[in-house]
């Protein structure tokens, strides 16, 4: 069966269409319209390259990727990309937590801070209770969550001509513009979904008697390159697709009834208003915390992943929370100072925007590591990443480096 087996990368890419993304893309329909559908078109294949490159790492080394750069760049450096991330992440799992309770608090009308605390709290026992293997399949059920979005397409009368140009004609106007297009490349190709994917491989040679790692046994190389090629490609592409539909969407409700701004969870539920009616925000709610409850984790396990490697830790989820203390406590540390934003005076759908934001500016140094590594053959032996995988990966860190300088240089 074809959902069996996903793991990793059908996780990744669920991740990536968080509480973040569902407001970035939302915020892109209600400001642009159909117009930067392109962004979507153009991150897949480098999406799809930086993650398969993540998790050609992982699985080749048997080690993750912070443990990995420490190899071939310079120690301080490595510490101080992992803070980057850790400082990324934690911003990030306060903006998702602050906006499922937002969204729960729009469904029942209180307790906004509760539920907040009360999803936290969720989220780390699922990370420090609940055995790997149960977790990672309640993760890829999680995923479903996501088709709410989809059903949106079929309830409204949708221009195809507008969202054809939107998909293959770039446009960009002002500073405006170029913020949410960072934003979205940002909330598209995060990297914390860089340390998730490695560090999953990771997991799940350590997971399976059976597995070694590929510069230990290069006989496994075809099968595991497929398979990660097949979970990467059709995670990405899920990904993608439901951006798409958030964008579209939004465009073709909210910014079609002159709404350019989505300030409140309020404001974006009214994209589900034709297929949910008064349940709109029933269904948008379901959609945040769901997506949130499978992005928290991530985002928290990501951090501690890096952390833990950089400083030599024992790490993994398939270990008791006795067993890796440094690493859980990282887990714990991050999503308690996510809390903390959740008290602080900027709106949880600003803070979801602005946090993608810096993930796309945080994304460029650690790709950068990435490309280092993969290319190493000190690192990765016979297995350094093809040139058709190199290309990608670079014009990927371009990309991203030429949409976070653009920021500071486009004129308003």
């Amino acid at each position: 069966m074809l959902f069996e087996k996903l793991g990793p990368g059908l996780i990744t890419g669920a991740a990536d269409d968080d509480p973040s993304g569902i407001a970035t893309y939302s915020q892109a329909g209600a400001q642009f319209g159909f117009g930067l559908l392109w962004t979507m078109v153009l991150t897949y294949p480098l999406m799809s390259a930086i993650q398969l490159i993540s998790a050609h790492i992982g699985r080749v080394t048997g080690c993750g990727l912070a443990k990995n750069m420490g190899t071939v760049l310079w120690r301080p450096l490595v510490i101080g990309l992992v803070a980057l991330l850790f400082v990324a992440n934690t911003i990030n799992i306060g903006a998702d937590l602050a906006a499922m309770g937002d969204a729960a608090e729009l469904t029942v009308g209180y307790g906004g801070h509760a539920f907040t605390v009360g999803f936290a709290l969720l989220s780390l026992v699922l990370q420090l209770f609940v055995p790997y293997r149960r977790y990672a399949h309640l993760l890829k059920w999680l995923t479903l969550t996501l088709l709410a979005y989809l059903a949106v397409l079929f309830m409204i009368k949708l221009d195809w001509r507008s969202i054809g140009i939107g998909l293959v004609w770039p446009r960009i106007g002002g500073v405006a513009a170029v913020t949410t297009i960072v934003a979205i490349f940002g909330t598209t190709i995060s990297p914390y979904l860089f340390f998730w994917q490695s560090a999953q491989e990771v997991e799940e040679v350590a997971q399976d008697p059976a597995a070694e790692a590929l510069i230990d046994a290069p006989e496994q190389a075809r099968r595991e390159f497929a398979r990660m090629r097949l979970d990467t490609f059709f995670g990405m592409a899920v990904s993608n697709l439901v951006a798409i539909a958030i964008i579209v969407a939004t465009a073709a409700t909210v910014h079609a009834s002159g709404t350019t701004t989505i300030n409140t969870a309020a404001d974006a539920a009214k994209a589900l208003q034709p297929v949910a009616g008064k349940f709109a925000f029933l269904l948008f709610s379901i959609g945040i915390i769901g997506t949130g409850l499978l992005a928290v984790p991530v985002l928290a396990g990501s951090a501690a992943f890096a952390v833990g490697e950089a400083y030599g830790w024992k790490c993994g989820l398939g270990n008791r929370p006795h067993e890796a203390v440094g690493f859980y406590s990282v887990i714990g540390l991050a999503t308690v100072m996510g809390i903390a934003i959740d008290w602080s005076p900027l709106d949880p759908i600003k803070a979801l925007f602005w946090s993608a934001v810096i993930n796309g500016v945080v994304a460029v140094p650690i790709m950068v590591g990435m490309m280092i590594v993969v290319s190493s053959q000190k690192t990765m032996g016979n297995f350094v990443a093809s040139p058709l995988l190199l290309t990608l990966g670079w014009i990927a860190t371009a990309v991203m480096a030429v949409a976070a300088a653009a920021m500071a240089f486009v004129p308003n």
